[in-house]
Parts: structure tokens; C-alpha cells; sequence
């Protein structure tokens, strides 16, 4: 069966996110690698990585998943903020190959004086931060909401960004399905389904998508509105998620869960129903 997880918690220590895991009869997990409000990455303690590295093989979890601080943004127009976002970047990357990661999880940025401006002032910086790295884990760009200034919502604009850069350590793409609603592609029906695999493939090839981040939409179609939702308790719907997982475009893809969590029940109620829906 296809790995299929939740985004965990670090708090207590990296390596509790494992045991999370874990409990929840995950198989692959995404985790911060630190704090993601932050911009300062405080020193890890003696060992840390090792016993996180450890615990993880001794757990079979695979593949693991880091995704990047929300104070990234590499289209951003003021100078500071692009110049501590690369520098934040670099350091994520150091990270998930101590960490032993397979993939680290980006959100590009978003830019305010245009996509085109933007996602060249990204596809620069990445250019730059990944220029002559021999990174084990493999970068991974997700597709995002549609929201104002937001320089990646259509499979077009990640492949924009992948051309340019042209680095061995972009892996591929993650696939996130609220994202993807949100910026009009209608997932729930099966034309919509449909137009966004011709999209991956003409644009990117289906080989590239490496990761979904199954999350049910809670704002209609096109609303540009990122707003998760539990699974079929939203826009795109159980039935929608139901050809949406059996679709052989992405039948294989491992599956990570960023639902909401407002009770200790919610993430085990989630997988459940995906679960069920994986079987179906």
C-alpha cells in the first residue's frame, strides 16, 4: 500500500514527531525541522540528528517529509526579507540531510508587483541558494492557493520555476488538493481531474509528483482561499476524493494529511476516512 501520514509535532523534541507517527499507524510523516515562525534556528543538542536518523530506521517510516518555514518567501520584493528567506532555505536543506530526509517541502513565496517579476526573483534565488550544493534531500515545490501575489498555483508555473533553476536537487513537485481547488482546478469532478493530470503532464510529466498533501477544501472552487478542511467535510468531497486516490495518476504517490487539528481525535478520524476511501 502507498505510504500515508500526518504532518506531526516536534514539540518535546524532533524525535517524539517519530513516535507520533507511530501511534497513529502512520507509515510516512511530515515534520518542521524547527520552529517555522521563526527566523533564527537555535543549535540542535549533542546526538540529536543521530537518534532522530536511528529511531526513524528502527520505525521503517518512509518517506519523511520536512517542509519549509512559513516566513520563506524567495519572490519577495524587499531586499531583507529575500536575503534572510535564501539564507533560511540554505539552512533547511543542512537540516533535512542531518535529519536523513528524503524530501523538504516549499512554498515558493509571493510577490507584489506581479507572478512573471516574482517567479523570476524566485527562480534566481533558488538558483542561487542550491547553486553547486550536493544536497541528499531533494527539494520538492508545492502548488498554492491562488491567493493575492502568490507566484505558483498552476502547474505551468512550476515547471517556470524547475526550467529555470535546473538544479539535480529539485526532486519534483508536491501535489496539494485544497491548493488546487482553491486556484480553480476542479478536482472533485472528473473532467477537472482529468484537465489537471494533462496539465502535469504536458507541463512537468507525472514522474515529477513525489508528495500530495490530501486536504479537503472548506472555500468553493476558485476561491483562492487557503482554507484546509477535513477529509469530506468540504468542498471537493469523499466522492471526489474517491477518484481523486484511485486515479492511476497518483494511485502510487504517498499521501501526508494537513487537516485540522483541534482535538486529539482529529488526525486519527482523518486517516480513518482516507483509509476507507483508499479501499473502496
Amino acid at each position: 500500500m502507498r505510504p500515508i501520514g500526518v504532518h506531526t509535532s516536534i514539540a518535546g523534541g524532533i524525535e517524539l514527531s517519530l513516535e507520533r507517527a507511530r501511534d497513529l499507524g502512520c507509515t510516512t510523516l511530515q515534520i518542521f525541522s524547527h520552529n517555522p515562525r521563526q527566523w533564527l534556528v537555535p543549535s540542535a543538542p549533542d546526538g540529536l540528528f543521530k537518534r532522530f536518523r536511528e529511531l526513524r530506521r528502527s520505525l521503517g517510516l518512509a518517506p519523511v517529509y520536512v517542509h519549509t518555514s512559513y516566513l520563506i518567501n524567495l519572490a519577495a520584493t524587499d531586499g531583507q526579507v529575500l536575503a534572510r528567506s535564501k539564507k533560511l532555505l540554505a539552512k533547511e536543506m543542512e537540516l533535512a540531510d542531518l535529519l536523513g530526509a528524503d524530501y523538504v517541502v516549499l512554498h515558493t513565496g509571493t510577490a507584489r508587483d506581479g507572478e512573471r517579476e516574482g517567479r523570476a526573483r524566485a527562480t534566481n534565488a533558488l538558483r542561487e541558494v542550491l547553486k553547486g550544493t550536493a544536497h541528499r534531500s531533494r527539494l520538492l515545490l508545492e502548488n498554492t492557493a491562488g491567493e493575492r501575489g502568490d507566484i505558483s498555483s498552476r502547474m505551468s508555473d512550476l515547471a517556470e520555476i524547475m526550467d529555470g533553476v535546473a538544479s539535480p536537487v529539485i526532486g519534483g513537485i508536491c501535489i496539494d488538493t485544497c491548493h488546487a481547488f482553491a486556484a480553480g482546478y476542479n478536482i472533485a469532478e472528473r473532467e477537472g481531474l482529468a484537465a489537471l493530470v494533462s496539465e502535469i503532464k504536458r507541463h512537468l510529466g507525472l514522474e515529477t509528483v513525489k508528495l500530495i498533501h490530501l486536504n479537503d477544501a472548506k472555500k468553493g472552487l476558485n476561491s483562492r482561499v487557503d482554507r484546509h478542511e477535513h477529509i469530506g467535510e468540504g468542498q471537493i468531497t469523499r466522492e471526489g476524493f474517491m477518484r481523486f486516490l484511485g486515479h492511476p495518476a497518483f494511485a502510487a504517490v504517498p499521501v501526508i494529511l494537513e487537516t485540522p487539528k483541534k482535538t486529539e481525535e482529529d488526525d486519527p478520524r482523518n486517516l480513518r476516512v482516507v483509509r476507507e476511501l483508499m479501499r473502496s
